[in-house]
C-alpha cells in the first residue's frame, strides 16, 4: 500500500532530520498545524503544500502519495 499524505511528510521531515518548527517556520504555519497535517487531522492550504514540496525537493503529486517517484 502506497503512504499518504500524513506518512510521507513525516517520513520526509525526519529524514531529512528537522524539527516540525523549522518545517513550520518555512511553510508558514504553526507548529501545532504541522503535527496535525502529520496525524492527518488537517490538510494543509495550496500554499503550504507548494512550500513543503519546494522545501523537500518533491512533487506535490509526490507529497500526496500520488505518484511514486520524487
Amino acid at each position: 500500500m502506497t503512504d499518504g499524505f500524513p506518512q510521507r511528510l513525516r517520513k520526509l521531515r525526519e529524514r531529512k532530520g528537522i524539527s516540525r518548527r523549522v518545517l513550520a517556520d518555512f511553510c508558514q504555519v504553526s507548529k501545532s498545524n504541522m503535527a496535525r497535517y502529520e496525524r492527518g487531522e488537517r490538510e494543509p492550504t495550496v500554499g503550504a503544500l507548494c512550500r513543503m514540496a519546494d522545501y523537500f525537493e518533491v512533487s506535490v503529486d509526490y507529497l500526496l502519495g500520488r505518484a511514486e517517484n520524487f
